[in-house]
């Protein structure tokens, strides 16, 4: 099962972040029991919705959108996140895919 799920306006994109890491970036993807997670790995504290935003601005930055168009949609205390990236279903998917 893939990272993402496509919705008629945006993409949901499964993730595990992880705050305070001293290699931030994308690491590709991860198993996890309801299907894979992109690894995203911030440099951020998870204090203040710090790290959220990180992963938020990584995520867009990774996929040449602007950082609005990526926002936190559930998962916003939890490591385990599904990230909202609003655009065009087709074009974010075949980026995706591409990471």
């Amino acid at each position: 099962m893939a990272f993402w799920r496509a919705t008629a306006d945006a993409v949901l994109v499964a993730a595990k972040v992880q705050p305070k890491s001293r290699r931030p970036g994308l690491h590709g993807r991860m198993p996890a029991p309801d299907g894979e997670r992109l690894r995203i790995a911030v440099a951020e504290a998870a204090e203040d919705g710090r790290a959220n935003r990180a992963a938020c601005a990584l995520l867009a930055r990774a996929l040449d959108l602007p950082a609005s168009a990526v926002t936190v949609a559930s998962g916003a205390a939890s490591r385990d996140k599904s990230l909202r990236v609003a655009g065009d279903p087709a074009g974010i998917a075949a980026r995706l895919e591409a990471l």
